[in-house]
């Protein structure tokens, strides 16, 4: 049999550009060696990422790693054309899932899956990392790129992202000491983060007929400006508390809401008590319920209704804290026996 018409074929014609590849890496390795401190031994492009722990910074550390994705974010910065907040989303969303342990960010690594692998798109995806590692002072010590032609679409792309961090093991969270009578304060998100896009996307582009650039009143801005702010960190606004014996726990309001996520921190015989009449919850929360006709229960399960981190400590820091980090009091924790360990009055 013949085979005169795979003759000559390279990768690239197999929808894989080595070279764009490069290119890629090239334009990042200057960004990249930014994020680095005096502990990153390895440079951009080993095999793995070297990092030396600082003995003289830590007694007994312990690490803590978590690994996550942003979801179908991404459908919407495609759909806009921005691509660097989705970066800096991956980053914080990962940082304050081990600061909720207690855990100082020490080193990240990334992922990304593409259809096409466009140098340009790369280097703003990158740029989000970087800022976010920056902001975090976090190293960005590696990761991968990969271009599967078979696997995605040309324009799409996945981001996953994976932390490591330390804490003392005498200073992990939630303390023994969280206790009923103790104060819920909430510290705002910047909107949607990075949870509940799914539904948001159906509601809002499906069921409404709006676009990235529709502009919408109540929003002063567009849908997608709204749906792509930046995933708020908390950990510069928390870290001088972490070692404060008064701060009991904290819960990153992610998917599963409030109720959702307040609860993996509670132990059993606590119920959360959440009260939101006075929080101020953002507009494009009130449009996606009333647009799809969402019930609340579902709203409180789907998103974090503006409070991206809950804070459970002792009332006699509830005030000081609040004013430090610009949060305020929306509950406390009761002795109860219930299976509802998250109540809203």
């Amino acid at each position: 049999m013949q085979n005169d018409q795979l003759d000559g074929i390279d990768y690239k014609q197999s929808g894989v550009d080595i070279a764009a590849g490069e290119a890629a890496v090239k334009a990042i390795k200057d960004k990249v060696r930014s994020t680095y401190s005096p502990n990153v031994l390895s440079e951009l492009g080993s095999f793995g990422g070297l990092y030396r722990i600082n003995k003289t910074a830590w007694e007994n550390p312990v690490l803590v790693s978590s690994t996550d994705g942003v979801g179908t974010k991404i459908m919407v910065a495609i759909a806009a054309g921005k691509y660097d907040t989705v970066g800096q989303d991956l980053v914080n969303h990962c940082v304050n899932d081990i600061l909720v342990q207690g855990a100082i960010p020490q080193f990240f690594l990334d992922y990304i899956g593409v259809g096409k692998l466009e140098p340009p798109v790369i280097e703003r995806i990158i740029d989000g990392f970087v800022q976010a590692c920056r902001e975090n002072d976090c190293a960005l010590i590696g990761g991968e790129m990969a271009e599967m032609p078979g696997l995605y679409q040309e324009r799409d792309f996945d981001l996953a992202g994976t932390i490591v961090g330390m804490v003392e093991q005498s200073e992990i969270l939630p303390r023994q000491s969280i206790t009923a009578g103790d104060v819920l304060i909430g510290l705002p998100s910047s909107g949607l983060h990075t949870n509940g896009y799914s539904l948001a996307r159906k509601v809002l582009f499906e069921r409404m007929g709006l676009r990235v650039d529709s502009y919408l009143e109540e929003l002063g801005e567009s849908v997608g400006e709204a749906l792509l702010k930046v995933h708020r960190s908390y950990l510069r606004q928390l870290k001088a508390y972490l070692k404060n014996p008064a701060l009991h726990a904290l819960a990153h309001i992610t998917g599963g809401g409030i109720p959702g996520n307040l609860a993996r921190v509670l132990p059993q015989g606590l119920q959360a008590v959440i009260d939101l009449s006075e929080v101020e919850i953002p507009a494009i929360f009130q449009i996606i319920q009333k647009g799809g006709k969402v019930r609340p229960e579902i709203m409180q399960q789907s998103f974090n209704l503006g409070i991206g981190m809950i804070v459970a400590c002792d009332r006699n820091i509830a005030q000081e804290l609040c004013t430090d980090c610009g949060g305020s009091i929306i509950g406390w924790l009761q002795e109860a026996d219930a299976d509802t360990k998250v109540r809203f009055r």
